[in-house]
């Protein structure tokens, strides 16, 4: 038998990266996946920038960059190839990275995986099969079947499973789930490019009535094409080389590009209704899945992981008592749920099949266009309940100057929990015993100056000058996700938010 602090089932995106979390922050990790390797075929096709921000966080940008490029627009074009829509990215979004990127998941996961096996307290077991978990209020056991048949067991404080809709933890734990009863049947076809080609769409909806189609660059040297399969159309039919080339030859041929993958994909929208049970969790696709019309699928996979990694860390540290876990649920499912209903929304008026309807929705888009009417942007939600007060709403990071150095903001200040303000007399109110308790949680301090400051950073772009006006406050208490834990306006107002977390960190069970 094996101890660790957490035991992870998966090694998708989200398994990586809690393992990448808790392993920089010194616990022992061990990740069980069913595979003997990396699953290396691209399932995702994009992050946004907070995902960024999180490889900043794990000092992956320069690898995580090779298999990834900036996506700066996104358009859709009805059957006539009429522009209806077309999307700006933001070149420096709220993360301080620009708002899209576009990626061949297996170079990504590469990344990760070298990271992970590299980090001392993580080991990562492939080939190994979870057949029973067992809890006794203290403790979780893993009984697993390693590569060769041998029996393995694992035993944690805590379990993670993150092995997908279709896992063994889920199965386990959570078969009973919320099913929006939106799910489409589609083909999804990548290709290796051979070339550069001219025209190629880079990533365009084509809201075709006959046949609906999305086009992506997944990295910097491939490309998918997905197509909504149509009614009696079987998957053997579909899958056909010769019937791919078929649909693909408007854009591409083989002298462009190589076939290196095609699959039929269910797109489903299902939230499972408990994400803890004990000490076991859900997170991921076990937890969530959601159409691919936003992009967000790995996206908040990697959002629970931070959001269990720094919680996790304060409870096995006796810094935080074990309903902190509570919060995981609260406030990770209505963020999920936004972005599912959003996508659901966004794909049923992408891949209308009436053609009549479809005509409609063409002229209301060309009408708005014609009237310079940009398309509604989706914001994402702050957190609403759970460990905040107030909005929760996502804290920025822009670019500072100290007295040493340039960059940003969190290469400059360091990880954790922040206190940040504009208010140079702030920090002297608090008292010995917050200033003690906000340095056991390893708290920073950082002030922040529209101009050079001796004490202070300087707002090169004035993104936190803008964000604290916005918010009618001088300071703000900012969690290790980087969600905003409160703000306020004084001294007395930050002592006020101190003294809750503090009494929210030990809300012990009656």
């Amino acid at each position: 038998m094996t101890d660790c602090d957490v035991a992870v089932i998966g090694y998708g995106p989200t398994g990586m990266t809690l393992a990448a979390l808790l392993g920089q922050l010194g616990h022992k990790v061990i990740v069980l996946e069913r595979y003997k390797g990396l699953y290396n075929l691209p399932r995702a096709a994009c992050f946004d920038d907070e995902t960024m921000r999180t490889f900043q966080k794990l000092g992956l940008v320069d690898g995580v960059s090779q298999g990834s490029v900036v996506q700066r627009d996104y358009d859709w074009v009805n059957a006539a190839g009429e522009t209806l829509v077309e999307l700006q990215y933001a070149e420096a979004a709220p993360a301080g990275w620009a708002a899209m990127y576009m990626m061949f998941q297996p170079d990504i996961e590469a990344v990760l995986d070298q990271h992970d096996k590299a980090l001392p307290s993580v080991e990562v077991r492939q080939g190994v099969t979870v057949a029973n978990v067992v809890q006794d209020g203290e403790t979780v056991t893993l009984h697993a079947q390693g590569p060769d048949g041998e029996p393995t067991v694992v035993r944690a404080h805590f379990v993670v499973g993150a092995d997908g809709g279709g896992g063994f933890m889920r199965r386990t734990f959570c078969p009973e789930v919320d099913d929006y009863g939106f799910q489409e049947n589609w083909l999804v076809c990548d290709f290796q490019m051979r070339r550069i080609v001219k025209d190629l769409p880079m990533f365009r909806q084509v809201c075709d009535p006959v046949q609906p189609t999305s086009i992506v660059r997944i990295g910097p040297r491939h490309h998918r094409f997905s197509f909504m399969l149509n009614p009696g159309e079987t998957v053997e039919e579909a899958t056909d080389t010769s019937s791919v080339w078929s649909r693909v030859g408007k854009y591409l041929t083989k002298d462009d590009a190589e076939l290196i993958r095609t699959a039929n994909y269910v797109f489903r929208s299902r939230v499972v209704r408990q994400w803890r049970h004990g000490r076991v969790f859900l997170a991921g696709d076990a937890a969530h899945e959601m159409p691919p019309f936003l992009g967000q699928g790995m996206c908040s996979g990697m959002r629970d992981s931070h959001n269990l990694a720094w919680k996790l860390d304060l409870v096995l540290t006796g810094r935080a008592d074990t309903t902190l876990l509570d919060t995981y649920q609260v406030e990770r499912e209505p963020h999920v749920r936004f972005i599912t209903e959003k996508a659901i929304e966004l794909g049923r008026v992408q891949t209308l099949r009436d053609p009549v309807q479809a005509r409609a929705r063409d002229e209301r888009m060309l009408a708005r266009r014609r009237a310079n009417q940009g398309p509604d942007k989706v914001k994402l939600p702050g957190l609403g309940g759970g460990l905040v007060v107030g909005s929760g709403d996502f804290f920025p990071q822009g670019r500072v100057r100290s007295q040493e150095k340039e960059g940003r903001f969190d290469d400059i200040v360091g990880a954790g929990w922040c206190i940040v303000t504009r208010d140079p007399k702030l920090f002297g109110t608090l008292t010995a015993l917050r200033r003690r308790g906000w340095d056991a949680l390893d708290g920073r301090f950082a002030l922040i100056a529209s101009s050079p400051a001796a004490d202070g950073l300087e707002d090169l772009d004035a993104v936190y000058t803008k964000w604290f006006e916005a918010h009618t406050c001088s300071v703000a208490v900012v969690r290790p996700d980087w969600y905003v834990y409160g703000t306020g306006r004084d001294g007395e107002d930050l002592a006020w938010l101190l003294d809750q977390l503090a009494v929210s960190l030990w809300k012990r069970a009656a």
